[in-house]
């Protein structure tokens, strides 16, 4: 059953994704050569607790750490380690925050040092295609639409999109209906209205679109051995249109980026 949000609700939800987008912009200033993805889970825990929210990963289905960190081959929910970060890695960050019983929930694809050119261009058009399933959002489309920009933008350039992972229904609980698959037929799927919010968070890679679950029940890494992408937004619809809840604007203000990608993606103005 999909749950409506009502505006006050939809406000705090705000509050829980920012405190996601501020932790992924203090993690953006540490990723860097001989840095461990355990140091960073922890600085990542210390930042939500102290900034009065609780991270929403850590125990959830017995996921033993506030981060999930997927790196290079790697598709999704990565478990933090103490092997350090070496140039040319690329490393998605997942990370979620409950604050005022709602859930935030994003994630970024970031470079280690200097990165293969293929693999730039991987995590751009990723990142591209997400703005593309933001931009479906909207009341008169139907879940479906989402996946089909996402799919469209992403295979034209040869890429995998990954099937068994998809987005979701984000409120009270982490996953709540619907699912948001990152692929899709124009007008199938359930129809989207006012009052939901959705994660949406393309999961893309460099070649196959298969992947493999790896015995630790967590770890998904593609079939081919080559790298996978991951970005994501939190997104409600206010008055037919889509609201980014999320931004990367933390992270860009740590790395230097100057970005307009998110111009007309929310209604009501973003106070940095």
């Amino acid at each position: 059953m999909i749950i409506i949000k009502t505006r006050e609700e939809i406000e705090l939800m705000r509050e829980s994704a920012l405190i996601v987008s501020k932790t992924l912009g203090i993690i953006a200033k540490e990723i860097k050569p001989g840095v461990t993805t355990l140091q960073l889970d922890k600085i990542a825990e210390e930042y939500i607790r102290d900034h009065g929210a609780e991270p929403g990963f850590l125990g959830m289905y017995g996921f033993p750490n506030s981060l999930c960190m997927s790196p290079n081959t790697q598709v999704v929910h990565g478990i933090p380690n103490d092997k350090p970060l070496i140039d040319g890695d690329i490393i998605s960050v997942d990370c979620g925050a409950l604050k005022n019983g709602f859930y935030g929930d994003h994630a970024y694809t970031f470079e280690v040092g200097e990165v293969a050119e293929e693999t730039k261009k991987l995590l751009q058009i990723t990142k591209e295609s997400l703005y593309e399933g933001v931009r479906a959002t909207r009341v008169g489309n139907r879940v479906e639409d989402i996946g089909y920009a996402i799919q469209q933008y992403c295979e034209k350039e040869g890429y995998g999109v990954v099937r068994e992972l998809c987005g979701h229904g984000l409120g009270r609980k982490m996953h709540e209906d619907p699912e948001v698959p990152n692929y899709g037929k124009r007008g199938r799927g359930k129809k989207l209205a006012n009052g939901m919010v959705i994660a949406i968070e393309p999961m893309i890679n460099l070649g196959t679109k298969n992947i493999i679950q790896h015995k630790d029940g967590w770890t998904i890494t593609t079939a081919d051995n080559k790298p996978s992408a991951h970005f994501e937004h939190d997104v409600a619809i206010v008055d037919g249109k889509p609201e980014l809840l999320s931004t990367f604007s933390y992270i860009y203000e740590a790395l230097g980026i100057v970005s307009n990608e998110e111009d007309g993606l929310r209604q009501i103005p973003f106070k940095f």
